[in-house]
């Protein structure tokens, strides 16, 4: 197993090879991808392929449990935060000056776990067990991928902090799933 001294070094080695200057074409799509307006027509795509699988009741359902697992996740992270705070490579002192930042942006001071990683995987991972159709599972993954990217190329987390907050996610979306699925087997009786 590595020191954790070699991990870290590692997880810098990364980000400066995947943080770079795309220009401002690149700039601006990962700009937008860390926004939260990309996400509008993922979550009205949700919401009609619910209600089409499933009908309003069932929809509401699965809504209420996708927005309660993002509420703790996200609030998970902000623990990790403010308990354990980690630089972000914006604001790291021995990478600020190598990074690639996009408008100005560099985030909060610190980032332990990528709220943006564990939300948009609760996100992509329960909604697609939940409607189960190929084509919106590998839609969600690029969205979701594109997103945990643009967290990466905009210096605001380290790649370690996204892989983080993405087990963190997934770990929570497979809860969510399970009271789903649990409820709705109740609602059959």
């Amino acid at each position: 197993m590595l020191p954790l001294s070699a991990i870290l070094e590692l997880d810098k080695q990364a980000l400066l090879a995947l943080n770079f200057d795309g220009g401002v074409l690149m700039d601006n799509l990962m700009w937008m991808a860390s926004s939260k307006t990309i996400w509008v027509p993922l979550y009205l795509l949700l919401i009609y392929l619910l209600l089409r699988r499933y009908g309003w009741k069932k929809t509401l359902l699965a809504l209420a449990i996708i927005a309660v697992t993002i509420v703790l996740a996200d609030q998970i992270c902000n623990l990790f935060k403010n308990n354990l705070p980690k630089f972000r490579p914006s604001h790291n002192p021995e990478l600020e000056s190598l990074v690639h930042t996009v408008r100005g942006y560099r985030g909060g001071k610190y980032g332990t776990v990528s709220a943006h990683a564990a939300t948009i995987v609760v996100i992509t991972l329960l909604s697609s067990l939940i409607i189960q159709r190929r084509w919106f599972s590998i839609l969600s993954l690029v969205v979701a991928l594109v997103v945990c990217y643009s967290r990466i190329y905009l210096a605001c987390h380290f790649p370690q902090d996204i892989l983080l907050g993405a087990a963190l996610g997934a770990a929570f979306a497979l809860v969510g799933l399970a009271i789903f699925r649990r409820i709705l087997d109740r609602l059959k009786e």
